[in-house]
């Protein structure tokens, strides 16, 4: 029945030139026999069908016809390798070339011939160099730039989704004709369009543009360390990670943007597989803890996950400081996780890939943070160096008045007849300050009502550095500690006339001891 049909369909096209409209009807049916079905292409090739076709797209007037047999026409090539090979040939793509030049020509009509094109090359090493060696990649690449702006994304347009119907084709073609296999020559080619990619993803992140472009991206630099490398001379690189940072702040309301987010880390992955160390560039946009967090994500499938490991297994494998983000963001917990959680091979061994980077990272990393540690402790020892002799500075001064006032005192107590032995007897006098009378109004006034803010200092006696710090000392009910009982409380009963201001009396070092020379009240 098939075949009759396919007879049947073919007359009727031979006989139907003058009625464009029951051609385009044959020809409809024509394809839906033949659509995944490569029985019915080889056969309507034998009986010369697929000739006649190709004729006919080329000698009709009708627009209809014409989009209608080329479609026809994608769709046995696509079915059946032996009707792919008959009709790849340099004067097919050069007579598709013409279509697409033609300005007559339809948006439509043009998705048509790009449609073919894109059949022509797929899988086939003879189509990507007949699209080569005919200049049609260059007319794909110039559609590529120029079909679609970036000011006119509103797909509810007709005219617009139309436009964009055609470009997304074009980079479906393009994507066909470097990959499957892989074509260096094509991807040499197609990567001069990188700086129109780039622009449009600083544009626009919708999923309609962002998926083409990375798919686009991700297989013509794929293999390929020249492309890759001018990629990110371009700043394309650069631009993929801002994209991904984007993406994963608008994840946390839509599952789609992770999904799209996975999209963007494959083509990530794809820039820096070859040549891992230009990983660096991701450093400043953390890109390994946002891909931690999308490892995080409960919607990803095994596949998704493999992706995402994978590009941090790449970005980690020579860069230090991947590394250290990779463990400050406990990637490392997560890695054997995954790896005692998971059935899957695969999946284990990316993760597996991860952890044998944080093996070879380990003395490089603690090398990396030993030498983060020394800088930042020479640092501190800097700062607090100059601290301590804006202290000591203060301290001199304190202590210059400190020297002031007891012989000021002292002479206040000569007056009083208050008598000081000599320096045989100093220690037992001294202690005699202790015994002032708390009554008297004006020592217990100023004991009771003074609280002292003082900045601490560097002890002479062992060196011990003391963090400055505000403290408040009532000197009502309270001594200052020393290591002399009794220079304490000399100097708990001579402080009480002495006026100070905050962060002006140190109290644990500068006041060391009373001597018994008369002389020297206290030393530093």
């Amino acid at each position: 029945d098939m075949k009759t049909d396919l007879n049947l369909l073919l007359e009727c096209l031979k006989y139907q030139m003058d009625c464009p409209a029951s051609q385009k009807e044959a020809l409809v049916t024509i394809y839906s026999i033949c659509q995944q079905n490569s029985e019915a292409s080889e056969y309507f090739r034998e009986i010369g069908g697929l000739m006649f076709i190709n004729d006919l797209a080329k000698s009709s007037v009708h627009c209809i016809v014409k989009e209608a047999a080329l479609f026809t026409l994608g769709i046995i090539i696509e079915s059946n390798v032996y009707c792919q090979q008959t009709l790849c040939t340099s004067a097919l793509f050069e007579d598709l070339i013409l279509f697409l030049i033609n300005k007559d020509s339809g948006v439509n009509l043009k998705r048509m011939s790009v449609y073919v094109i894109l059949v022509l090359v797929s899988n086939n090493s003879n189509g990507q160099t007949y699209v080569r060696d005919t200049g049609c990649i260059g007319l794909l690449l110039q559609l590529f730039r120029t079909t679609l702006s970036t000011s006119e994304m509103n797909l509810s347009d007709e005219s617009t989704n139309q436009c964009y119907q055609l470009w997304s084709s074009v980079c479906s073609t393009l994507c066909a004709c470097v990959n499957n296999p892989q074509n260096e020559d094509n991807q040499n080619i197609c990567c001069s369009v990188f700086p129109y990619a780039k622009e449009w993803l600083e544009s626009c992140t919708e999923p309609e543009i962002v998926r083409p472009i990375c798919s686009f991206v991700g297989l013509t630099v794929a293999n390929n360390p020249y492309v890759q490398k001018y990629f990110v001379s371009v700043g394309g690189l650069d631009t993929l990670a801002k994209v991904l940072v984007k993406l994963m702040h608008d994840s946390c309301m839509s599952d789609a943007s992770t999904k799209l987010a996975v999209v963007v880390t494959k083509t990530l992955d794809a820039c820096i597989a070859n040549d891992t160390a230009m990983g660096v560039v991701l450093t400043k946009y953390h890109t390994v803890s946002e891909l931690l967090k999308l490892l995080s994500k409960d919607t990803l499938d095994t596949g998704e996950k493999i992706s995402i490991i994978l590009t941090i297994g790449h970005c980690t494998e020579v860069c230090e400081e991947n590394q250290c983000e990779l463990l400050q963001n406990n990637g490392l917990p997560l890695m054997i996780q995954v790896l005692t959680e998971s059935q899957d091979e695969e999946l284990n061994k990316a993760a597996t890939f991860v952890l044998q980077n944080c093996k070879q990272m380990s003395k490089l990393t603690v090398n990396a943070l030993k030498h983060r540690h020394d800088f930042h402790k020479e640092l501190d020892v800097q700062v607090r160096k100059k601290s301590l002799q804006d202290y000591w500075k203060k301290a001199e001064e304190i202590l210059h008045r400190i020297n002031l006032i007891e012989k000021e005192r002292d002479e206040e107590r000569m007056q009083g007849r208050l008598f000081v032995g000599r320096s045989s007897e100093a220690n037992t006098e001294v202690s005699k300050y202790h015994e002032v009378n708390p009554d008297d109004p004006k020592t217990y006034v100023e004991r009771t009502h003074k609280e002292l803010h003082c900045p601490q200092l560097t002890s002479e006696s062992d060196d011990q550095v003391l963090a400055p710090s505000v403290n408040t000392f009532p000197l009502k009910n309270e001594i200052v500690n020393t290591t002399d009982p009794v220079n304490a409380s000399a100097r708990q009963s001579g402080q009480s006339n002495i006026p100070c201001s905050v962060n002006e009396l140190q109290t644990d070092s500068v006041l060391q001891s009373h001597s018994k020379n008369e002389k020297t009240a206290c030393v530093k």
